[in-house]
C-alpha cells in the first residue's frame, strides 16, 4: 500500500489529529465562561455581562439550535438573556422616574 498522495493512514485528511493547533477556546470552556459571566450578571455590570453570557453560550453550542449542546453553555444563554431582560426594564424603570 501507499501512504502519500490521498491514499494514507488517516481516514479524514482535514482532522486536525491528537496534537494540532487548536484555534481557540473548545465549548467547554465556553460555556463555563458564560455561566459565570451570567451569574455575575446578576449582581453587578448585567447590562454588560448578560450579552456576554448570551455570545459565550452560543459560540460554546457550535452556533446552532439542533443537538445535544453542553449543559453549561445552555444554562449560560438563558442565564445570559434573562439578566439582559432584566437589566434593559431596570433602566427602563429608571428613565421612567427621571433619574436618568
Amino acid at each position: 500500500m501507499m501512504a502519500g498522495f490521498g491514499n494514507g493512514t488517516r481516514r479524514h485528511p482535514r482532522s486536525r489529529g491528537r496534537t494540532g493547533a487548536r484555534t481557540g477556546p473548545d465549548s467547554a470552556t465556553l460555556g463555563i465562561v458564560g455561566t459565570v459571566c451570567a451569574v455575575a450578571g446578576f449582581f453587578t455590570l448585567g447590562i454588560v455581562l448578560g450579552p456576554a453570557a448570551m455570545v459565550c453560550g452560543w459560540l460554546a453550542m457550535g452556533r446552532r439550535w439542533t443537538g445535544s449542546g453542553p449543559v453549561p453553555a445552555l444554562i449560560a444563554l438563558v442565564l445570559g438573556a434573562i439578566d439582559t431582560l432584566l437589566a434593559v426594564i431596570w433602566l427602563a424603570g429608571g428613565a421612567g422616574n427621571g433619574l436618568l
